[in-house]
């Protein structure tokens, strides 16, 4: 197992083309998850398959270009910007000689160093045992034994057993107590449902401003920075609309394209915020030239997390970096349906607070219209 160096690790990130498209945003995406996990990018090898190699994803020849870029930038790690397989991925490491990495296991390790809660951090180790299952082998030096000599006979394959049962307990023991955390999560939705409270979630691509808006509409201080994945864990406070009354506002995980499945699997629980929300503000980085396929990402997830059919207001940020004016945009049934503004400066917060008392205006009306009606119904089946 190679061991981590305690100052920065220095990367040598790989992108092939296989038809993907973006490319240049997917470089720029990978760029700031290493930047973000704390590795300094020393360069890039590029190149075009039809598809990946069985064996070593890129190709022979690719692996010696990469070897040299390691030997010329005296970098210590690989950054693959796809899913490798635990068979491609040792097989990279023993023809390099250093730790190979893609990015399902680098998006793990930033939210590794993100999580905070205590909710957070088990979300997180579950979804970090779900991928290390599959690479048992390279992770455990004490298999070593089973290349035999003095003081490492033994019987290596039963430890490799022994390991896959403990894993699999430990996986047991945090599914378990994730599952006593989604049933409290969901005993405080029900109350705000009692009390007719609007629910109402921030989703959008990572760094798209959540929490810069979420603290601009709150005051509510949550961390915010420029970086991919800078808040995991989910932050709740009451707004006030004006005449409308309150509406509880939820500060999300930010979505990626191809987000490891596992983190959706493990982030269950939070996620679930989202999927009972009321109505979410899909908040969009107006400045990325990307923004579409971002947009596409985050409704993939949502559909995947049962949050697909939802209503939505479409938040288009930082329109100070592109020189639009504050806007409110209504639909063909007359409802505001997109807000251009950006938290960074406040230009715009108040279109979106008077989108957000109308949607809790109109959620009160259909609220008592729904109480007169039950009477009615009551009386029907007397």
């Amino acid at each position: 197992m190679f061991e981590r160096p305690a100052s920065g690790e220095r990367a040598v990130l790989v992108q092939l083309d296989l038809g993907q498209g973006v490319l240049d945003e997917r470089l720029s995406e990978l760029r700031l998850l290493v930047a973000s996990a704390g590795a300094s990018v020393e360069a890039v090898v590029t190149g075009r398959r039809a598809r990946p190699d069985p064996a070593l994803f890129a190709g022979r020849g690719k692996v010696e270009e990469i070897a040299e870029a390691l030997r010329s930038h005296d970098a210590d790690l690989v950054v693959f910007c796809h899913a490798l397989s635990p068979a491609q991925q040792r097989n990279l490491e023993r023809a390099l000689q250093c730790r190979v990495i893609d990015r399902t296991a680098l998006i793990l390790d930033i939210f590794a160093l993100r999580a905070r809660s205590h909710e957070g951090k088990l979300q997180v180790e579950l979804a970090q045992l779900d991928h290390l299952s599959t690479r048992l082998v390279r992770g455990w030096t004490h298999l070593e034994r089973q290349k035999g000599g003095i003081g490492l006979r033994g019987p290596g394959e039963t430890q490799l057993e022994t390991d896959r049962r403990l894993l699999g307990l430990r996986v047991r023991t945090l599914r378990a107590r994730l599952e006593k955390l989604r049933r409290q999560r969901s005993t405080r939705r029900k109350g705000r449902a009692r009390r007719d409270v609007l629910s109402v979630s921030l989703v959008g691509y990572t760094n798209a401003g959540k929490s810069t808006l979420f603290n601009a509409l709150t005051k509510a201080g949550a961390y915010a920075a420029d970086q991919l994945f800078a808040t995991l864990d989910t932050t709740s406070r009451r707004l006030y609309v004006g005449e409308a009354g309150n509406v509880v506002l939820s500060d999300t995980v930010g979505f990626i394209r191809d987000l490891p499945h596992a983190l959706v699997e493990a982030f269950h629980a939070t996620l679930e915020e989202t999927a009972s929300a009321d109505l979410l503000l899909h908040v969009v980085d107006s400045a990325s030239e990307d923004r579409a396929a971002q947009i596409e990402a985050v409704n993939q997830v949502l559909a995947e997390i049962g949050a697909g059919d939802v209503p939505q207001i479409m938040v288009y940020n930082k329109i100070d970096l592109t020189g639009m004016s504050p806007e409110a945009r209504r639909g063909d049934c007359g409802k505001i349906t997109s807000v251009f503004l950006s938290a960074a400066t406040g230009a715009g917060l108040s279109l979106l607070r008077d989108a957000l008392a109308e949607a809790a205006h109109d959620a009160a009306l259909v609220a008592h219209a729904q109480a007169q009606e039950i009477p009615s119904q009551e009386f029907e089946r007397i």
